[in-house]
């Protein structure tokens, strides 16, 4: 297969054309609760062109690494943020946008505590988890009209094992 990518460790740089890095990094930006919490403040911006937030369960299958795909899509009306609800690593696939279409994807490894915010309109593949259980809250767009496209890729890609 000539269509071998190897993911990254998600870090807020390297994934910035794409959206936002949920996680705790760096000292709270407040203390709460008679001091006993940490606030870590306005990570995402959600962006919807209309409707409303809305936050969604998603119990995806665990897939496995090598992992072969063709598959990824988008949501021109509002952006996307998916947090774990478990403590395992799990893989995020994005490509940057060519004239509608996606192009070349690149695949981070989410480590656990983390989760992301795609950007409205960034292409992404579907949600895959590593291990069980892939429970996810997802907040997204609620609201009339279609919010997805898809695309195939003619020729699958497969995210290999990270390099050392």
């Amino acid at each position: 297969m000539n269509n071998i990518i190897h993911p990254m460790p998600l870090n807020a740089a390297d994934f910035a054309p794409f959206g936002d890095v949920l996680d705790t990094h760096g000292a709270p930006d407040k203390i709460i609760n008679a001091g006993l919490c940490g606030r870590y403040h306005d990570r995402a911006a959600l962006d919807f062109n209309d409707g409303r937030a809305g936050i969604s369960l998603f119990d995806a299958q665990p897939r496995a690494l090598p992992y072969d795909f063709d598959l990824v899509e988008r949501h021109p009306d509002g952006s996307q943020a998916f947090l774990p609800m478990h403590q395992n690593p799990w893989l995020v696939i994005v490509a940057r946008d060519r004239n509608g279409a996606p192009g070349d994807p690149l695949a981070f490894l989410v480590a656990p505590g983390q989760g992301v915010n795609f950007h409205r309109g960034t292409w992404h593949g579907v949600l895959t988890p590593l291990h069980a259980p892939g429970l996810f809250a997802v907040i997204d767009r609620i609201g009339d009209g279609p919010n997805l496209q898809e695309f195939r890729y003619p020729t699958a890609w497969q995210v290999a094992q990270p390099q050392v």
